[in-house]
């Protein structure tokens, strides 16, 4: 089993600022290849953390039929754009368990903070190892940057910065070790 981590997949989003920023010349191509990429990644097995923000629009069942498509086990943690009436659509889904609006994930790289939001957890200054620190994932901004601002610690894993792939737990934490030894060379 491998975990994964994605957010603002925009299921249903019929908004060019959304496709079209993402590559894609419509609606349909960008979901349909979104389902696609995540189930080329993604075992059945699997499990895949959403850090909000699933499917907008007005054709709720277009979303949630997205959704059914899509390999894992999804644990949605409640982003913006997903209401109370998607929230509980959500939850009628068999490959769907929803966690609220953040988790504390425990794994063997050490421990991260999952939320929509990018929020501060852990600074540079503290020189302990990796393990030690609290890793905030998040997705929200729509950035193609994993890491803004200097902060090795708050990790992007939205569709915008990963071509449109979930990324897995291994793929985060290389990419927080590297930015942080790029970040510690500066001091």
């Amino acid at each position: 089993m491998t975990i994964y981590f994605t957010s603002d997949s925009h299921f249903g989003h019929d908004r060019d600022f959304i496709y079209g920023s993402r590559g894609f010349k419509s609606l349909q191509e960008h979901d349909e290849t979104i389902i696609e990429r995540w189930n080329k990644v993604v075992r059945p097995k699997d499990v895949v953390y959403h850090l909000g923000d699933v499917m907008l629009g007005a054709d709720h069942e277009y979303g949630l039929n997205c959704l059914r498509r899509l390999n894992g086990t999804i644990y949605i943690i409640k982003g913006n754009h997903d209401t109370d009436r998607r929230w509980k659509e959500y939850q009628t889904l068999d490959n769907v368990v929803t966690l609220g609006l953040a988790y504390i994930l425990k794994h063997e790289f050490g421990k991260c903070y999952l939320c929509h939001y990018p929020t501060e957890t852990s600074c540079l200054e503290n020189m302990t190892p990796i393990k030690n620190h609290l890793i905030n994932l998040h997705g929200h901004t729509h950035s193609i940057h994993r890491f803004e601002h200097g902060k090795p610690y708050q990790y992007n894993v939205s569709l915008d910065s990963h071509g449109c792939y979930p990324v897995s737990l291994e793929e985060v934490y290389e990419d927080i070790r590297q930015e942080v030894q790029v970040c510690l060379s500066y001091l």
